[in-house]
């Protein structure tokens, strides 16, 4: 029998307050229009946090949807890793805070992983080894943000891009001969390009979170390379006797649709084939790929045993590529 890790539930949470393009451009006085957005982005509308809402609270409440979806109690979950670069505090980790609220067993682990963007698909992939090398049986995997904390939005070219929002999924080890389950990861990091994404400061440097700082030219040139790398996917599914024309599914990390659709042709997948959700989050960081999960499973396009390939960009740089067999 083989050791598979498979996504056995998923869930979602966004804040109550939802804006339009035309409701960002009013609130904060935006020389822009909804045309102008919708062109060069995709986004529709955005959902941001208001009072009582935090990283942490659309993290739990995924979570707990999630829990349900897998129809498992908070009690036999033995790992949480969430994935934020918008944490409510320096410390503790999001992650035990989810812990707490929750009721998970003392005596399973709790972590946070930044790697912005790509997060989530980075917490997969050590949720997945904790699995294999651990005697845990489930994991809770989370990828949350609250960007609008973040957003400079006399900077109008960046502060339309990004929206707030949680989604998680539930992972169970077995013992099966099913091919159901994750596959591989490909991970990939180049830090000589961290200055063309960040933050403008930190408790380091500022002793303050800072503001979004982007150079979008350069992020949307190496995000459309790694997103569509076909070296990255070939990594993956090759020692599997896979090619990308066996993908049912690509979920991508909904940065902007331009990026999306130009990193589905460089690999060549069709666009039907590619789960696009950024029109109504729009970039919600580590929280788009488990966002766009959940609205996939829920609306019947995913299916037992598709082919998905999950992929990532963001700051770092760092990128990241998923393969996994659903249900």
């Amino acid at each position: 029998m083989t050791k598979r890790i498979r996504i056995i539930g998923t869930g979602s949470a966004l804040p109550q307050t939802r804006l339009t393009n035309a409701d960002l451009i009013a609130a904060h006085g935006l020389e822009s229009s909804d045309e102008w957005i919708r062109e060069r982005t995709g986004i529709t509308q955005r959902y941001f946090v208001t009072e009582g809402e935090t990283t942490f609270t659309l993290a739990r409440d995924a979570a707990e949807r999630a829990l349900k979806s897998a129809g498992i109690e908070a009690s036999q979950v033995d790992a949480i890793i969430v994935a934020t670069c918008t944490p409510d505090l320096t410390f503790p980790s999001v992650a035990t805070l989810v812990q707490g609220a929750l009721g998970l067993p003392s005596q399973g682990m709790a972590l946070d992983v930044n790697a912005a963007c790509s997060g989530f698909v980075h917490a997969l992939a050590v949720a997945n080894g904790i699995l294999h090398t651990m005697p845990y049986e489930y994991a809770l995997v989370i990828g949350a943000e609250t960007f609008s904390n973040l957003l400079d939005f006399s900077d109008r070219t960046t502060c339309v891009l990004f929206g707030d929002g949680a989604g998680a999924v539930v992972l169970k080890k077995e013992d099966s001969e099913s091919k159901l389950g994750l596959l591989g990861f490909d991970l990939g990091a180049d830090g000589t390009k961290a200055c063309e994404l960040q933050s403008t400061a930190g408790v380091a440097r500022g002793r303050n979170a800072g503001k979004v700082l982007m150079n979008g030219r350069e992020v949307y040139k190496h995000a459309v390379r790694q997103m569509g790398s076909k070296d990255a996917v070939a990594s993956v599914l090759a020692p599997h006797n896979l090619t990308a024309e066996h993908i049912d599914w690509v979920v991508p990390h909904q940065a902007n649709l331009r990026i999306i659709e130009a990193a589905a042709q460089s690999l060549g997948v069709p666009q039907q084939k590619v789960v696009v959700t950024v029109d109504q989050h729009a970039n919600t960081s580590a929280a788009t790929i488990p966002l766009a999960l959940d609205v996939a499973a829920k609306d019947g396009r995913l299916k037992q045993g598709d082919l998905v390939m999950l992929q990532a960009f963001g700051a770092g740089f760092a990128w990241s590529t998923a393969a996994l067999y659903w249900g």
